[in-house]
């Protein structure tokens, strides 16, 4: 593992030591610590997805951008620091020079944090949701970044599906134009976020993290072939959410037809809103349901990147 020439990003010792010994490491972004969850439960989700790396084999290594410093890998501290930050910013990829340039704060989107972990030479990373093509995209154009970089960056994001505010066929469809593998892990369909079961196929089925590790081993190593083919870019696996912790659909459903209606916000602001306004319309559910569903991404997470050491 060699230390990026940029200063500007900084590896923590614990995952620069983790590196040394070839310790399984797992990324996790920040925007769910940020924009995400209220405070004190942002920061008590981040410990708790950190523990759920550490208690399944592996190192978790929070991204996030803190005074202009790109980290990788945040203390207690620092966690608590971001968590209670007020007026962090959003940062996805055409942010962070921005950021950087000013010296602020902010979480990172999957976007973000995907880029930042290749960099630092992390291949698996755990998230709740991917953004993606929103409701409606054909009059407001409003497609997330994260399915440019899935197309572009070599990392495997663990997730729950395409978030379930968004219209997940048309998603699909940009990471099949993009050449991104949608793997399902122990089911038949791509999940949605709150709910299992969104209607729609993945490229592929797996039952076990060996398999998916035997698969990113194959993807990202074609360039050790005589012709030097190599095929860059990233892997999504999408976890269903616990059937215990899952919303009924058509409770999400309404809900969300009802925020849209209600909407008045635009671009990154979209997001953030649709799901703190669907959690109020559930009475809380989703956000327990989001909680649990991080947890779960981040065990099988650990657990595949342990098995790719």
């Amino acid at each position: 593992m060699r230390a990026p020439k940029n200063r500007r990003l900084v590896i923590s010792e614990e995952i620069r030591e983790a590196f040394f010994e070839n310790k399984a490491v797992v990324a996790l972004e920040s925007t769910v610590i940020t924009h995400g969850l209220p405070y004190p439960d942002n920061l008590n989700t981040a410990f708790e997805l950190e523990h759920s790396v550490r208690e399944n084999g592996g190192v978790p290594a929070t991204i996030a951008v803190i005074n202009g410093i790109v980290r990788v890998g945040l203390n207690e501290a620092e966690l608590k620091q971001l968590a209670s930050f007020k007026g962090p910013q959003k940062i996805s990829r055409r942010d962070l020079a921005v950021v950087m340039s000013k010296n602020q704060t902010g979480g990172t989107t999957v976007a973000t944090t995907m880029l930042i972990a290749e960099e630092a030479g992390i291949r698996v990373f755990a998230t709740g949701g991917i953004g993606g093509v929103h409701r409606g995209a054909e009059l407001s154009f409003d497609v997330s970044a994260d399915l440019v970089e899935l197309g572009r960056t070599s990392v495997c994001v663990v997730c729950a599906g395409p978030k379930a505010v968004l219209d997940i066929p048309k998603t699909l469809e940009i990471l099949e134009t993009k050449g991104v593998p949608v793997i399902s892990y122990q089911c038949d369909e791509v999940p949605a976020f709150y709910y299992r079961n969104s209607g729609c196929m993945p490229s592929a089925r797996m039952d076990s993290t060996k398999e998916i590790a035997n698969l990113l081993a194959h993807k990202w190593n074609l360039k050790s072939w005589p012709d030097g083919l190599c095929v860059k870019g990233g892997v999504l696996l999408v976890n269903p959410i616990a059937e215990k912790d899952e919303l009924i659909r058509d409770v999400v459903e309404n809900a969300i037809s009802q925020a849209l209606l209600e909407m008045d916000v635009t671009g990154s602001d979209v997001t953030p809103y649709l799901l703190k306004r669907v959690s109020e319309l559930t009475n809380g559910q989703s956000r327990e349901s989001n909680i649990s569903l991080l947890k779960n991404n981040a065990e099988l997470a650990a657990k595949i990147a342990s098995d790719m050491v």
